[in-house]
Formats: C-alpha cells, structure tokens, sequence
C-alpha cells in the first residue's frame, strides 16, 4: 500500500479503477489498513448504537454481549476478504468474478453498489441533521437554510475524496483518526457524569430472540456493511505480505472504536429513557442534548468528520462497484455519479422522511441478506484456493473463471430468498412482505417471538458458505489445475 503520508508526495486523482495494481505500486504492511478502518468507524455514530440495540428489549448486559460478539465477528469477516485483495491486487469486487464468473458477478456488485451508496446517504444525511441540531441550540439558525449549507459542504468533502481516490483518502483518514478520538474522549469525560448505573442494571433482560435480533443488527450495522468493499485496501500491499497481518489489523482497525463507543452508548442510553427515545428520531444530533455549550462546536467537528470518513470510503468504494457491473466510464466519474445520488437520497432523508431509525433498520436487514450471502460464497471460494488469483483471467469470460456460472448464482437467490423469508421490516411500509417464511416453518409467524429475530442474515451466510464448500470445490480445482494465463488486464 503507497504511504500517502510519504513527505514529498503529491496528492493526485487516482487513475486505477478496476485494474490490477502493479507490483512497483505495491507497498506498505498490514499495519497501515489500521488506517482507513478506524477512521471509517470512528463516527460518534457508535455511540447511537447503543439505544439501537436496548430498543430490542433486552438488558445492558445482552446488549453489551451482543454489540461485542457482533461487532468483532463482523469485522473479523472483513478481514478475511481482505486477504484476498492482497492475493489478487484486484478492488473486491472484481476478485469475486472469481466466484461468480466475470459477467455473473455483475449481479453481485449491483447489489455491493446499492449497499455502499445507501450507506453513504445515511452518514450524509445524519451529518447534515447533526450540524443544524448544534446550530439550533447555538442559536445560530438551524432551520432549512443551515441544513442546506451543512448539506453542500459534507457532500463537497465526500465527493472530493471519492473523486481524488485512494492517496487523499489516506491522509483525511489518518487526520479524521486523530482529531475525532481526541474530540470524542473528551465528550465522554464531559457526559459522564449523566450515566446512573442503577438505572442501567435494573433494565430488565429479554428473550433468546430479542438478543439474538440485536447481534445481527450489530453485524449488519458493523462489519457486514464493509465486507464488499475489504479488498479495496488490501490490494495496495505486497503480495508477500502477511495475511494473518491483513486479518488482524483490517479487524483491530474497524472494530476498536466501535466497541469503546458502544459500551459507553449503552451507558448513556439505558440511564435516560428520553435520550434513548431521541436517538431514533437524530441519532448524532440527540447526543448534543447533554452537552455544555461551550463544547457544541467541537462535538460538531467531531460528528461530521467521523461520518464523512465513513461516507469517503464508501464513495470509492462505491464507484468501483459500479465500475464492476458493467459502466464503462473511469473510477472517478464513477464516483461522481454515485456522489449525485448520494445527495438526493441525503436531501430525501433530511427534507421529507418522518421516521429515519425504521426506515434504516429496514435497509440494513434488506441489503444484509444478499451481502451475507455473497460473502458466504466469497469466502468459502478463498479458502478453497491454494494459488493466488490469475489476474488476467478476472477480465476475460472465456478465461478459468467462466462467464455465467450457474451454482453460484443459483446459490445467491436460493439464499437471499431464504434470507427474506425470516426477516421482518414492519417499520418501514415497502418491507412488510418480508418474512413470508416465519410462518410455514414453525417460528411464529410475523408477529411471532421469531419475527425480529433478523435469522434471514445467519441463514443466508450459512448457505452460502455452506453451499459453495460442498459443491464448489471441483470448480475451483479445475480452474487451478489450468497452466497461467498471460497477457494484459482490461477492465
């Protein structure tokens, strides 16, 4: 990975899109994806989660255990798929053609695209609120006209950095590291004192399936929501490169602040029954309620740069998925195209959705039962591979990889469809058809003990997973057993 903190380097517009990056390009170790991982999930976001997950009914304790156990095995899958960037060199969804064949794997990276996108318009639009909320209690305006201008200027720097690409990320992560861990201990200094312990431990417990709806919604808001786009990173080390390295440094990175920041969320959350309740309506923006003025300012900093490091990689990230299902333009007007949806998803948001926490559980339990199940297939495909990627071959469908390959495809809508099946999404109006399965197999029902139990993510990575190791292993030893190919690689 090129050190873009190297002294003398120039900041320039990233001219790699879907190509593979060349061995002198290549530097760096595992330690600097500690990096973009943890700027990305610093985002005073985590504290929020800890209403998320108390909103299912359970005690601190549950909530604590799932957020823990979620967030760390999320991102655990993060660093596995970042292995292969390492071993390919390739952006991860042009490593899953391996999987999927080089056409098949467009259906994959439409839905990566959709998943990357809707998340970046959430972190926009939740910065946006965030400002006009402190503006508010500045008494500096914090009507439309402040959301507008908040608005423009996080979607400037978001869409600057997606554009620029992979050097100038590399840097604004290593600032936004810096000055939103600082900004954010000293925010749990000054609210400390609004945690009541008595009040947290007298939370009574919940269910099995109460707990276990809370540990895959901290997967889907965590780790799973990054697995598309893990090899991003990775594909800028040396192929030499240690991939016990590439896991533990992809996963110390996402989920360190994550975990710290939940802990205290819950804290805050399950001592005030009323923050616990503003949080759905502005999860950053309730934050601010108990804080001294005088602090306003910085937590501001601290809120919306956190996002927008969150929202940069998921820009690029973004762009190359795009790139991936078939547009044929260069990775930074890829970046742009997405960076205009994101804007009118995030003016949606801010301007005229009534009800953000359903609407956004909705999104994340939709778009996590087809990623769980790509990346069930994703993995179970790398580990059935002895040999490095034969990059050429990741361009050309008539190459080892095939073209359309049925079982992985077939695969992937057996597993999502399954996947819905056991979902239910009664807060956001167009998801009530999901959960069509709850009944038929015994669990409930949509108003069942099962129904918010969110098993569709767990079943459709087990399938996939499951499903590839059993009956891809012949595909992949024939693809191996074929000599290198050679020639150059094409997008």
């Amino acid at each position: 990975m090129a050190d873009a903190r190297e002294p003398g380097r120039q900041l320039q517009v990233e001219t790699h899109g879907l190509d593979v990056i060349g061995d002198a390009d290549r530097k760096g170790t595992p330690r600097t994806l500690f990096w973009p991982w943890f700027g990305a999930n610093v985002s005073v976001l985590g504290l929020s989660y800890g209403a998320f997950a108390l909103g299912f009914g359970i005690s601190f304790w549950q909530a604590l255990a799932a957020g823990v156990l979620g967030i760390l095995a999320s991102f655990l899958l993060c660093g596995f798929v970042a292995v292969a960037g390492k071993r390919g060199s390739a952006p991860t969804m042009v490593l899953s053609r391996a999987a999927y064949g080089v056409r098949g794997n467009r259906l994959p990276s439409v839905v990566s695209w959709v998943l990357t996108v809707g998340w970046e318009t959430v972190l926009i639009a939740l910065a946006t609120m965030a400002t006009a909320t402190v503006f508010t209690r500045l008494g500096w305006g914090g009507g439309t006209g402040t959301e507008v201008v908040a608005l423009i200027v996080v979607c400037a720097l978001t869409v600057a950095g997606g554009v620029a690409g992979f050097d100038l990320i590399m840097r604004l992560q290593t600032l936004i590291t810096v000055v939103t861990g600082v900004l954010t201990v000293v925010y749990v200094v000054l609210v400390a004192d609004h945690i009541h312990w008595a009040t947290v431990r007298a939370i009574p417990s919940g269910s099995a399936q109460e707990f276990i709806g809370a540990l895959v919604f901290m997967m889907t808001g965590f780790g799973l929501g990054w697995v598309n786009a893990a090899a991003d990173y990775s594909r800028y080390l040396p192929r030499a490169a240690s991939g016990r390295g590439v896991v533990g440094w992809t996963a110390f990175g996402g989920s360190v602040a994550p975990l710290l920041l939940l802990v205290f969320g819950l804290l805050l959350a399950g001592s005030s029954t009323t923050l616990d309740k503003a949080v759905a309506a502005d999860p950053i923006g309730a934050l601010t309620t108990i804080l001294p003025t005088w602090f306003l300012v910085p937590f501001a900093v601290v809120a919306v740069l956190g996002l927008v490091g969150g929202a940069v990689l998921d820009i690029y990230s973004s762009g190359l998925a795009l790139l991936s299902a078939g547009l044929p333009v260069p990775r930074y007007l890829a970046a742009l195209v997405d960076g205009v949806l994101m804007i009118a998803g995030s003016v949606y948001i801010v301007f005229f959705a009534d009800d953000f926490l359903g609407q956004f559980m909705g999104f994340l339990t939709t778009l996590g039962v087809p990623i769980a199940a790509w990346c069930g297939i994703m993995l179970a495909d790398l580990a059935l591979r002895r040999r490095d990627y034969d990059e050429t071959d990741l361009y050309r469908p008539a190459g080892r990889y095939g073209d359309i390959p049925l079982l992985p495809l077939l695969l992937t809508l057996a597993a999502t469809a399954l996947g819905w099946g056991l979902v239910t999404n009664t807060a956001a109006s167009w998801l009530t058809w999901q959960g069509y399965l709850l009944g038929p197999l015994g669990l409930g029902g949509r108003s069942g003990a099962w129904a918010y139990a969110n098993l569709g993510v767990l079943a459709a990575l087990a399938l996939g997973l499951l499903g590839t190791l059993a009956l891809g292993r012949a595909r992949v030893r024939t693809q191996e057993d074929l000599p290198v190919s050679t020639g150059a690689t094409t997008a």
